[in-house]
């Protein structure tokens, strides 16, 4: 006769109401209710300690004291950590180790949970094969994350964030996502870090015209000046500028742990401090669990105020488009873009095609035989020819030409 799982505490009483009253051996009633005799014993035994059925009731198994578990300082210092920076075990079981205390990941994780400072958020997908640039300052990404609104205005963070150290080269406060407050935030960060070899951003208004036939802003044509490859993402894929995007979740969890700031006058403060934390005390699980600053160096390349005049190469068919952005050719005018109104262009015939390129950007693609102008953001040291020109176009007759050098890059 096994317990029965329903009504384990009527068996006990039965076993024991039979056990007292000595009418049968207890190896022959053990074989009747199913149990071992140390078991048919203890029951009887606690209710003759407490003279009461009600100590028959299952007891914790939980012992009294655990050696091996993390003693109640170590307990509190991971607590600590999590109520300081909001970080899982990973991160923290690196501060720790730096401090000499040495604790397996699973154990702060455990930690954390006991206390309830687990949430489901908290507990992501394993992240996926990485791509990253071999240097610093080879490519850094660009974004904007979206808008902060508060009782004073709503706040825009625009954020710079190397590819291959992850470092945080800028990250401002803006009170409007217009080229006018973000220009001056980009030159403040090219005077502090250097200039980079290129940059990664969306279709954002501020880099990517959307009128008069798509094309550069007068912001991102700065960029061009100062001898910066611009790379486009391509449209609706986010992952293209997948560690800016990260960047970003993780200054969304620090400003939810943190607290929003209320008053206009404390963003630019608190990003710099996140900006700093980020950089220098969070271990980053992308690099090995390293910080940003570990592997991050300034550029040699030096901002210039005021970039010397662009020399092409001899035999260039050189002309300077109008105050519209407009070339004239052979009796013809074609819309090429607004930002460079005024400067001198390149351009190469191609066939029907002609390539017209500002300093080492193509910048446009004039198809005479369909009579279109279309966008075609590309370095020129990248030598075009017709069938190249065909490859860059899609179906749609965008060009969408890959970008050898960043994966899951589009220039556009």
């Amino acid at each position: 006769m096994p317990w029965k799982r329903t009504d384990v505490m009527e068996q006990r009483v039965e076993f024991v109401v039979r056990a007292v009253s000595q009418k049968e051996t207890m190896a022959g009633l053990c074989r009747a209710f199913g149990v071992s005799r140390p078991t048919g014993y203890r029951w009887r035994k606690r209710y003759e300690q407490a003279k009461s059925f009600t100590a028959l009731h299952e007891i914790s198994r939980r012992p009294h004291r655990s050696p091996q578990r993390s003693n109640t300082g170590i307990e509190e210092r991971v607590v600590e950590l999590r109520q300081q920076y909001g970080w899982g075990a990973k991160k923290m079981a690196v501060l720790l180790s730096e401090a000499g205390t040495e604790m397996p990941v699973i154990t702060i994780h455990r930690i954390l949970k006991r206390r309830g400072l687990v949430r489901e958020e908290d507990v992501h997908a394993r992240a996926v094969e990485r791509f990253e640039r071999s240097a610093p300052n080879e490519l850094w990404q660009m974004d904007s994350k979206g808008e902060y609104r508060g009782p004073e205005g709503a706040c825009h963070p625009l954020s710079i964030v190397d590819d291959h150290s992850r470092y945080a080269v800028g990250l401002h406060a803006l009170p409007r996502l217009t080229s006018d407050e973000a220009y001056p935030c980009l030159v403040k960060t090219f005077q502090r870090y250097g200039v980079p070899e290129a940059m990664l951003m969306d279709h954002g208004s501020l880099w990517w015209s959307m009128t008069n036939g798509y094309g550069l802003t007068w912001l991102s044509v700065r960029l061009i000046e100062q001898g910066i490859r611009l790379h486009y993402g391509r449209i609706g894929h986010p992952q293209t500028q997948g560690k800016v995007e990260r960047f970003h979740r993780t200054l969304k969890e620090a400003i939810r742990h943190r607290g929003r700031p209320q008053r206009w006058a404390e963003w630019p403060v608190a990003l710099e401090e996140f900006r700093r934390t980020y950089n220098e005390v969070r271990p980053h699980e992308g690099i090995g669990m390293q910080r940003p600053a570990q592997r991050y160096r300034p550029s040699s390349r030096v901002y210039q105020p005021q970039p010397a005049d662009w020399e092409y190469p001899p035999g260039s068919v050189v002309k300077c488009l109008n105050t519209q952005g407009c070339l004239d050719w052979r009796g013809e005018r074609w819309f090429v873009c607004e930002a460079l109104a005024g400067r001198p262009v390149r351009v190469e015939p191609v066939e029907h095609l002609l390539l017209v390129s500002y300093q080492h950007m193509y910048v446009r693609e004039i198809d005479q035989k369909r009579r279109e102008s279309r966008p075609l953001v590309l370095e020129h040291s990248r030598r075009a020819r017709p069938n190249v020109v065909e490859a860059l176009r899609s179906p749609s007759g965008l060009p969408t030409g890959l970008n050898d050098e960043t994966p899951g890059t589009v220039d556009v």
